[in-house]
């Protein structure tokens, strides 16, 4: 499954830093200056998760395989990016094709970081990156409402649409996301082609300084408070740390690194396993001597979708699924001992597939 999580914020806020620090796969360029990120860095980072290490080490596999997601670097947005201000198009555009948004927001002071927008005030740069996303929207919503106005007046299909489009229309107007409007899935199925920027699950990132890591400061706190109308999760790290972190190698390195700051993870962590949960994600397991593999599904998936993810023959041809509980995996600690005890079960494709399941699938090719 390609499921991206697109960083954004205003310029020099510490995007591309957090961004280096979680790939695996690229680098972005992290300088002090506007639109040292014209294009996109695209990048895959593992998700961790204990749960592999500990089938691991009851498997013996050859190798370990964990899920992924993949994290898109998107260049800085400014006032006026709607309108095309700064690569506002472009930037716009890139964020369009992101499953999930995970807004990085400065809470630090330093004079030698360029700021345009005055003193720190992190409410005030999230309004700024809302407004443009809502402008934009607003854009969107307003060319498909004078289509299915005239559409309306003699399909009634049309007319539920026109009905949902003014209620999305008005919240914008009013300077507030989509995702906040609370559209039913029905309803979310009028406004779906337009691929709206508001309606996207959103992460805030405050990014403080080495002294503030642990406890945050005002500036974090002011963030934390500007946000609970929305049910929006925020993650309190320093960028500079976690990218010094994901540069070390040496597994000892970041430990006595980690040590030093009083850490028991990098928090970066924590940033990709909300970032898996706002995308509505879960995780089942495939375990043999071969390899100990995660596998990425939507939360409500049945077995043969399930099992599409390994390979489309095994949707089409699935006949049954061996299912073992995770917690019944590790209390008995083979696969084997579970079928000996009872706890292997054989489900059909009516099954909801639980997040952590153990499965082995059974298809006709």
């Amino acid at each position: 499954m390609s499921l991206k999580a697109g960083i954004v914020g205003l310029p020099n806020v510490g995007k591309s830093t957090l961004f280096n620090a979680v790939s695996i796969s690229a680098k972005a360029q992290a300088s002090n200056y506007r639109f040292c990120t014209i294009e996109p860095n695209t990048g895959l980072v593992d998700v961790p998760d204990e749960r592999l290490q500990q089938l691991s080490a009851l498997v013996n596999p050859q190798r370990i395989v964990p899920t992924q997601l993949e994290i898109v670097d998107i260049a800085g947005l400014v006032k006026g990016a709607s309108k095309g201000e700064g690569l506002g198009n472009k930037f716009l555009a890139n964020i369009r094709e992101v499953d999930a948004i995970i807004h990085v927001i400065r809470c630090f002071e330093d004079e030698n970081v360029l700021r345009d927008e005055g003193a720190i005030n992190p409410m005030g740069d999230k309004a700024i990156i809302d407004t443009e996303l809502q402008l934009k929207d607003l854009e969107s919503v307003e060319r498909k409402l004078q289509r299915t106005e005239k559409m309306a007046k003699t399909d009634p299909k049309a007319k539920v649409e026109l009905e949902i489009l003014m209620r999305c229309k008005t919240h914008l107007d009013n300077g507030e996301n989509i995702r906040s409007l609370g559209l039913s899935k029905e309803e979310q199925l009028a406004v779906a082609d337009l691929f709206l920027l508001t309606e996207k699950s959103v992460l805030y990132v405050a990014n403080v300084d080495e002294a503030s890591m642990h406890t945050g400061n005002k500036f974090s706190e002011a963030l934390k408070s500007g946000v609970q109308g929305e049910g929006a999760e925020v993650i309190v790290m320093c960028n500079n740390i976690e990218a010094q972190i994901a540069e070390m190698e040496a597994e000892e390195d970041k430990q006595m690194f980690m040590e030093e700051y009083n850490m028991k993870e990098p928090a970066l962590n924590r940033l990709i396993q909300t970032a898996y949960r706002l995308l509505n994600l879960d995780t089942y397991f495939t375990a043999g001597v071969q390899e100990v593999r995660a596998w990425t599904i939507h939360k409500g998936w049945k077995a043969p979708q399930a099992a599409s993810v390994i390979h489309t023959d095994f949707e089409k041809g699935f006949i049954k699924a061996e299912v073992i509980a995770f917690i019944d995996f590790i209390k008995y600690g083979s696969e084997a001992a579970c079928r000996d005890n009872g706890k292997l079960r054989i489900e059909g494709k009516e099954y909801l597939v639980q997040d952590g399941d153990v499965m082995h699938f059974r298809f006709n090719v």
